[in-house]
């Protein structure tokens, strides 16, 4: 990801083509033990520079996946602490541009104004992006304790990272993307959302329980991919009480976890896991 300067404005440009496929078609070599064998088409997974304003002042900018933009923009928001609640986005508009995608939005009052004090306090001779002690601080936020409750019986695990693989279409496709998927017991896996990077994933299955108005507290996040500290910190913006993942997390990731009151269930792989955090909420059976 790359902040912008914050005075910095989005000119207005001509628009670009549509939004491109989430998918192109390349041709590329096959080798097998050491020889040429053929050629073949495959799929890859496309990624463009997606930007981010408020405002029309740039906030930041991520290579992602083309698609569920919209579930994007609300997410990344939300989890980066721009908007509280879906109605502090009063405007969103997907502008395609020559050089990638604009996800144009426009704040409520009060937003708007934090969004310019935090961009003022940011402002500084340092271009490593992070501008001194209080931005340090910023990326080890204290998080907001995960709601109490919550369960999932030890058998569901499996079923949630099954039903996870068999709707990743993308991914069936290019065999190249992340996937982040909410689970309800009751109900199954009821979102998916793909993208080439994970912490995007995440984002975009963020969004779509926002604008869809599912209460992340009534079910589990699932993750194709390892859990490092900003995926705990998404999840538990959202007050998910259970997040688990096929691979494995880092250290800080679990003592984020723990400190939070969420559920990390990572190298869930068969009908094993382990549980890292918070082992109460999984059950037997």
């Amino acid at each position: 990801m790359r902040h912008s300067d914050p005075a910095e404005a989005v000119p207005d440009l001509p628009e670009a083509a549509p939004i491109p496929s989430p998918h192109a078609a390349s041709e590329a070599r096959r080798w097998r033990a050491g020889v040429e064998a053929d050629a073949a088409s495959c799929l890859l997974p496309e990624e463009v520079p997606v930007s981010f304003t408020y405002g029309r002042a740039s906030q930041a900018v991520m290579m992602a996946t083309p698609c569920d933009l919209e579930d994007f923009a609300y997410g990344f928001s939300l989890t980066e602490g721009v908007i509280e609640r879906p109605e502090q986005v009063t405007e969103l508009e997907v502008v395609p541009r020559p050089a990638g995608i604009e996800l144009r939005m426009s704040l409520a009052g009060d937003r708007q104004d934090a969004l310019a004090r935090r961009r003022r306090h940011m402002a500084g001779p340092v271009g490593c992006g992070l501008c001194g002690l209080e931005s340090l601080e910023a990326v080890l936020r204290p998080l907001p304790p995960v709601p109490a409750g919550g369960r999932i019986a030890a058998s569901e695990v499996a079923a949630a990272l099954g039903a996870l693989a068999e709707g990743q279409f993308l991914h069936q496709a290019t065999r190249a993307v992340h996937a982040a998927g909410f689970w309800r017991p009751e109900q199954g896996l009821i979102l998916v959302r793909e993208d080439v990077g994970r912490h995007n994933a995440l984002d975009k299955l963020v969004g779509a329980l926002l604008r869809g108005g599912i209460a992340a507290r009534d079910g589990v996040v699932v993750l194709t991919s390892r859990v490092s500290v900003e995926m705990v910190q998404k999840a538990a913006m959202i007050g998910a009480p259970i997040l688990v993942a096929v691979s494995a997390p880092t250290a800080l990731a679990t003592r984020s976890a723990q400190g939070c009151g969420l559920t990390l269930i990572a190298r869930a792989r068969g009908q094993g896991f382990e549980v890292h955090s918070h082992p109460a909420r999984v059950v037997p059976g």
